[in-house]
């Protein structure tokens, strides 16, 4: 409920924010014309359409398999096409008369303006982008990787209508001045249909964007995102982990286990939840179970955290299995194409995993355990609590500490020498966080902020700031990947010795020219997806770039053939 009031005043307060402003002549010339009630037409489809295209949209944009900037060349049709409506009166009357009717407004003088004005503004909703705080951004997030939700919903909504007052708001003060310039009603809708059509113009060249973008790199903060301290209060962060899957579970019993104490009980586990296909193993049951030692790992297969952490579970899996450890592999996608059932197979034998597996595409036990990081480890005792929780890689020892003592709780006296696996991992001193080229997650692009569509890029002449990436070429961005249309590029400064990068390109192989420092990568440098300076990308996984000697600060380029995909960098 908290949430919803907040999200009401943030919406609010970013209608006002100057990122709206390459729409508002839009927003002006829909409300200004026509009959009396289409301000309030404008505002409700404005409203409406856009809750519709933060929540719902994500979905069915996916489902029909439609391109991400489609919702945004039918709004530009759709302000062209009233644009020229405008600049022909008896037109005009003729299409409000039939969109009242449509709505089920008054049949006469052609109608109240109510139905043309909810068609235009449902129009504006699909380009209506104000300057996005955590609210909305956290909404839209939850939106592109979790399943539909009444609270996601309802929280855009709140979102939606307080943006949609303030637009009403503006509409009636406008009004009011355009009722004193009666004389030239006639001469002022010409102006605002070619004020339409010029706004629907600048948008097809996309300088709408290029403008939002100079304006949230270069505007104060406290213009750009007026309410953002409201946003960032405690309260709200609580309350946008709940709608992202539930407040994350602490850690718990890693202290225990290192001293030889008891380990605490954390919490009755949940059971396995909106399960998807089960790999190695029947499908398995926590009260199914009850007698044995259980461990979930939730992983990812892109995941390089995960992928150097899953060969110690499975190492676990083989040396106590016989003592009575069951380890389920709950895969919970990050990305979209994480959820199909042949990846995650391939995935599973590209690491050798024994264990079973089972996918969780719909972040059902994800949720249940309040889980919000890969990996994740939580291990569970014979009686069906939870004794131990551990994110992310790293202390395996103790993982093990762990699980022999819970072992020998359950009964298994006898359990030998603990394992000994060495396995590659992260490397220290390593500076450059995970690194995303969708449009949601995206950070530290000096292009700016990158919003969903195609257009071109160009990367500025000399050094990058530290940790910063720039796209060149012509680039399509989607809400989780970008891929190359022509000429593609993308500079990246880097302080690691290992370099990730998850791509894919479909429907046949095509190759990746990678540069260090400006240079055609040595195979001394190489990753072990490159040979002769190249990679050959063809299935969506991780590919392995880059394999210094050592950490160091260097400068990668990539030269992409077009149609290839990438999504996220992992260093180590």
């Amino acid at each position: 409920m908290l949430l919803t009031v907040f999200a009401l005043i943030a919406g609010a307060g970013t209608a006002l924010s100057p990122c709206v402003l390459p729409v508002l002549p839009a927003v002006l010339s829909a409300g200004l014309t026509g009959g009396r009630r289409r301000p309030l037409g404008v505002a409700t489809g404005l409203t409406l359409s856009f809750t519709f295209a933060t929540v719902v949209l994500v979905y069915v944009i996916d489902a029909l398999g439609l391109p991400d900037d489609f919702t945004r060349t039918m709004a530009i049709v759709v302000l062209a096409v009233f644009g020229v409506v405008l600049l022909m009166p008896p037109v005009s009357a003729r299409l409000e008369a039939y969109a009242s009717r449509l709505v089920g407004g008054p049949r006469h003088v052609g109608g109240e303006g109510f139905g043309s004005g909810l068609v235009l503004g449902a129009s504006l909703g699909f380009v209506y982008a104000p300057c996005a705080g955590p609210i909305l951004a956290g909404v839209i997030t939850a939106s592109a990787s979790q399943p539909f939700t009444l609270e996601k919903l309802v929280v855009a909504l709140a979102y939606g209508v307080g943006s949609g007052v303030v637009v009403f708001a503006i509409l009636l003060g406008g009004r009011r001045l355009v009722d004193r310039l009666a004389p030239i009603r006639g001469r002022l809708t010409y102006a605002l249909g070619a004020l339409m059509l010029a706004v629907a113009a600048l948008m097809f060249a996309d300088l709408d964007i290029e403008f939002e973008s100079w304006l949230a790199d270069n505007a104060p903060a406290a213009i750009v995102n007026p309410t953002k301290e409201i946003e960032e209060a405690g309260v709200v962060e609580d309350d946008l982990a709940t709608l992202r899957g539930g407040k994350g579970r602490a850690e718990g019993g890693g202290e225990e286990a290192e001293a030889g104490r008891r380990l605490p009980v954390l919490g009755t586990a949940p059971d396995f939840v909106d399960t998807g296909r089960w790999f190695n193993s029947a499908p398995l049951s926590i009260p199914g179970l009850r007698g044995k030692v259980v461990l979930i790992d939730f992983w990812t297969y892109t995941c390089i955290n995960c992928l150097r952490e899953l060969p110690h579970t499975e190492a676990l899996y083989e040396r106590y299995r016989s003592d009575g450890l069951v380890v389920v592999g709950v895969h919970t996608p990050e990305f979209p194409f994480e959820r199909i059932a042949s990846n995650v197979e391939r995935g599973i034998e590209a690491n050798d995993l024994t264990f079973p597996v089972v996918q969780d595409n719909d972040y059902g036990t994800w949720s249940a355990y309040g889980n919000q990081f890969w990996p994740a480890i939580y291990l569970i005792d014979a009686t069906g609590q939870v004794r131990y929780v551990h994110f992310g890689e790293g202390a395996y020892e103790t993982t093990e500490r762990a699980v022999r003592s819970l072992l020998a709780e359950a009964g298994s006296a006898r359990l030998g020498r603990e394992t000994r696996l060495r396995a590659e991992s992260a490397s220290p001193g390593v500076t450059t966080p995970e690194s995303y080229l969708g449009a949601l997650r995206a950070d530290r692009f000096v292009n700016g902020p990158l919003f969903t569509g195609t257009r071109d890029y160009r990367v500025p002449s000399g050094p990058l700031p530290p940790d910063h990436l720039a796209f060149g070429g012509s680039w399509r961005i989607g809400p989780d990947g970008a891929t190359a249309v022509d000429r593609a590029s993308l500079k990246l400064d880097f302080g690691a010795r290992r370099v990730f990068l998850v791509l894919g390109s479909p429907g046949r192989t095509r190759r990746l020219q990678v540069e260090l420092d400006g240079r055609p990568i040595s195979a001394a440098d190489a990753g072990e997806d490159v040979r002769g300076g190249r990679a050959t990308i063809s299935e969506q996984r991780l590919y392995r770039l880059v394999d210094l000697p050592e950490v160091g600060r260097h400068t990668l380029t990539l030269r992409f053939a077009p149609a290839i995909s990438g999504y996220a960098f992992t260093f180590g």
